[in-house]
């Protein structure tokens, strides 16, 4: 279990330090950044100015290394919009992110796990048909299109949540549904098929054969085992959730990192930009680093591939 944690750990560090590579990459993907940053009609002189201020006329080598040398420092750089430190701006915005990302997790498992019990003990069925469209439409409809279908019903029509804001839970509602339901059918369709192959087994045959009820054979020995790869996909999706937000956020005017992004990008607040791709992308590989060590803990199979 160690040996495979070091080298899992080892492979997260090299994701992570590719993605501090493109994440730095970013900057000069869309032009020159002295440019953007200095305006449109601004003279040479002035674009010169800022592209030696900000140190853009070194190479990129340097740059990044500098960059790079800086954040492990703790300095992440200053805004150039919001005229603050980058770093506490970010995490002022983070709570509210991850907040959205766990509501919309649990509202995606909420709805997936009976829906995937239903389709395996129905395997064939009308319901299993159901259960299958639910989570075909969920993964067709665009979470933003959906959004705005959960604002003109709940704002507009009867009025029972807000439509914009973060200062309650009821502001993150209507954005946990339209995020959640978008990942909701891979986890129905992967406890689906776990349920059909474990309801298949020999112990469950002879669960049912010593006369348990229904009830126990199906939640207490089938689903405990057909759960388990659900951490994995737990992990991994909620990173996606968190990475996925900066639409949720922008609709519903969240004040999370998603709408964070969208203003830098806006606003050609690079520093910021550049902070948040790397945050996201270093959260989502320690959270694919975590479902790696659940499972391996969980199915002692896994250690050995």
């Amino acid at each position: 279990m160690l040996y495979f944690t070091i080298r899992r750990l080892g492979l997260a560090v090299l994701v992570a330090l590719t993605v501090s590579i493109l994440a730095f990459l970013l900057l000069h993907l869309s032009g020159d950044p002295a440019l953007a940053l200095a305006g449109e009609g601004a003279r040479q002189a002035d674009i010169e100015m800022i592209r030696k201020t900000y140190g853009l006329d070194r190479p990129l080598a340097v740059q990044y290394a500098d960059w790079l040398w800086h954040i492990l420092q703790g300095d992440f750089g200053t805004s150039v919009y919001f005229k603050t430190e980058a770093g506490p701006l970010i995490l002022s915005k983070l709570t509210t992110t991850l907040m959205l990302g766990l509501a919309a997790l649990g509202f995606a498992l909420l709805i997936s796990i009976p829906l995937g019990v239903l389709a395996a003990l129905y395997k064939g069925s009308l319901i299993d048909r159901i259960c299958l469209a639910i989570a075909v439409l969920g993964q067709a409809l665009p979470n933003f299109f959906f959004a705005l279908i959960l604002i003109m019903l709940f704002s507009i029509s009867l009025r029972l949540l807000p439509v914009s804001g973060s200062g309650t839970w009821q502001h993150f509602v209507m954005p946990a549904i339209a995020l959640g339901y978008y990942v909701a059918p891979a986890f129905m369709r992967l406890i689906r098929a776990g349920m059909i192959e474990v309801l298949a087994a020999d112990y469950i045959r002879t669960a049912r054969a010593k006369g348990l009820p229904a009830r126990k054979v199906v939640f207490k020995h089938a689903l405990r085992n057909a759960i388990v790869p659900v951490v994995a996909l737990a992990a991994v999706q909620l990173g996606y959730l968190l990475g996925g937000s900066v639409v949720i956020e922008t609709i519903f005017a969240l004040d999370g990192l998603g709408y964070l992004a969208y203003q830098s990008i806006t606003y050609k607040d690079y520093p910021v930009m550049q902070l948040i791709v790397l945050l996201l992308s270093v959260l989502y590989v320690l959270l694919t680093l975590a479902s790696d060590i659940a499972n391996a803990w969980l199915d002692p199979r896994i250690r050995v591939s």
